[in-house]
């Protein structure tokens, strides 16, 4: 036992991962400063972002089989390679004055790292926490909610110091060796091993450890109903988290008369609570359930959004946009701990992947459908309304799931009877 690694380190080094490949969160501080050194339109900046993204949940889709037959160790390192030549690469591009070439560096290579790295650390978490999945996943996830706020003041300040090129360049060694170092210390538990802590409360009957309901591979959990519940709950709830995203501070300033730089203000504060919510849920799903987490995002979240339009008093807006923030961030980090619940760890990272491309098509369709609904009504309300009755869905297939879910446990009890 003394050779099993500090498995609070392994989330650690998880924590580490995350943290540099959230920065791409802080994209908007280039904005700006490539339009004008580029000679841009934000239309094509902007498109720069938007194929990152793409590519995080194409690779995260595809590359889930290479994480589990390589392991994190290989993985993480090839997600610090892609991570940290994409972003160095961009550099290269504006020197180059290219914007094809930025489109290649920043988009597909360091968005493929995105993808890697997003998904490397997750498996190899709920294995080390059987005991506490959601608490491991969330600290890791959580680091890419934050990552933006660390990012964004260090990036202004080099592009103001050094210029754009050079500032690319110098984030991309810097993230590499981040990523890098942390991917070296990650790696699977021994075969059965479990926490001391949690042999003796276990043997004490005090927390006996739950069984997962199978334990199935990627291919053969795609095949399965409970795969698309989860796909459409986390398809929805980021949806409509992101359209929320892209308009808080027009529709703040529209509903409750907030001042630019309130509003403002108040998208700094979405990014604090969108970091505590992917802590926060993720924890409190290890005390009463993935299913019942799920559900609690979306009542809340059905309600929240249909009072919203009405919600004109500048405080009570803004609590109320933090809190359905909290439960878009919950969405990402609970959501491992719920693929390991339903389908066990055998595969866990490749399954993630695939789920990861319900960000791929909400990134796509939530702002579009958001800009679409408030130019055809006129205003946010129809946007609204609209969101409160997907989230009606959301409820109704998480309520389904839990048929499911007992179907699967009635059947485990009868194996064990026999």
């Amino acid at each position: 036992m003394s050779n099993v690694k500090n498995r609070w380190l392994i989330a650690l080094s998880g924590v580490g991962i995350h943290i540099s490949i959230g920065s791409v969160y802080a994209w908007s501080v280039f904005t700006k400063p490539l339009m004008a050194e580029l000679n841009l339109s934000y239309t094509e900046v902007s498109l720069t972002f938007s194929i990152a993204i793409l590519f995080l949940g194409l690779s995260a889709a595809f590359l889930g089989h290479f994480v589990e037959k390589y392991g994190p160790r290989v993985s993480g390192t090839m997600a610090s390679l892609f991570f940290g030549i994409g972003i160095a690469g961009a550099g290269l591009a504006v020197h180059l004055q290219s914007l094809l070439l930025l489109y290649f560096f920043y988009g597909v290579v360091a968005g493929i790292g995105l993808g890697l790295g997003y998904i490397t650390p997750v498996s190899t978490l709920v294995k080390w926490f059987p005991d506490r999945r959601g608490l491991a996943t969330g600290l890791a996830i959580m680091g890419f909610g934050f990552a933006s706020m660390i990012a964004s003041p260090i990036i202004a300040r080099l592009i103001e110091g050094v210029g754009i090129p050079l500032t690319f360049a110098i984030l991309g060694g810097t993230y590499f060796i981040i990523i890098f170092s942390s991917a070296q210390y990650l790696s699977p538990p021994p075969k059965d091993w479990v926490p001391a802590d949690f042999k003796e409360k276990a043997q004490s009957a005090q927390k006996p450890l739950k069984a997962d309901l199978s334990q199935l591979t990627a291919n053969e959990a795609v095949k399965t109903k409970r795969f698309w519940m989860l796909w459409i709950m986390l398809f929805i709830n980021i949806t409509c988290g992101i359209a929320i995203l892209a308009v808080a501070s027009p529709m703040a300033q529209e509903i409750a008369g907030l001042s630019t730089v309130a509003a403002a203000t108040m998208v700094g504060l979405i990014g604090i609570f969108n970091g505590l919510g992917r802590l926060g849920w993720a924890t409190f799903s290890d005390y009463i359930g993935r299913p019942n987490t799920y559900t609690a995002f979306f009542v809340i979240q059905m309600v929240l959004f249909f009072l919203l339009p009405n919600m004109t008093h500048f405080l009570l807006f803004q609590i109320v946009v933090f809190l359905i923030i909290t439960c878009y961030g919950g969405g990402f980090s609970a959501i491992p701990a719920y693929i390991g619940d339903m389908f066990g760890t055998k595969q866990l990272g490749a399954i993630h992947g695939y789920m990861l491309t319900a960000w791929a098509a909400a990134g796509l369709t939530g702002p579009i459908f958001s800009s679409w609904i408030r130019e055809t009504t006129g205003s946010y309300q129809g946007t609204l309304m609209i969101f409160a009755g997907m989230f009606a869905i959301a409820l109704t297939v998480s309520l389904l799931i839990r048929i499911e879910i007992r179907s699967l446990e009635q059947k485990r009890l009868q194996k064990e009877a026999v």
